[in-house]
């Protein structure tokens, strides 16, 4: 069975640091792109995508600096870590994965992923 399972979350003080765990099942995470997103709220925001290649990033502008994402392939888990963290980055995290045509390449848009994760809370609050 494919899928995706997210851990990590957690309540964080302001200023603080967390790192999400995304672990795939069924499929090997190193041919594929990587997304993470979060809710915000009906919809679902790109944050940070990584190419199947890692030599392609993007990110938004409001986690530059503070977010990154890392892959450890003998686990066949992404990582995004956290630093910095800010009230207004509480919400559900998800990762996602899809296998472009294309190993250079990501994108931050909820229609180019095809797995998904099931999400992890996480809140940011003193």
């Amino acid at each position: 069975q494919v899928q995706l399972l997210e851990s990590g979350g957690d309540l964080v003080q302001p200023g603080g640091s967390l790192r999400l765990s995304c672990a795939a099942s069924g499929f090997t995470l190193d041919d594929y792109a990587i997304a993470w997103f979060r809710q915000a709220g009906s919809r679902r925001e790109g944050v940070l995508c990584v190419s199947a290649n890692n030599e392609h990033t993007d990110l938004v502008d409001s986690v530059r600096g503070r977010f990154t994402s890392s892959r450890d392939n003998a686990k066949n888990t992404v990582y995004l870590q956290m630093h910095n963290l800010k009230p207004e980055d509480t919400t559900v995290y998800y990762c996602a994965a899809v296998q472009y045509y294309g190993r250079n390449y990501c994108g931050l848009h909820t229609y180019e992923y095809d797995i998904w994760g099931q999400g992890t809370q996480v809140t940011v609050s003193s």
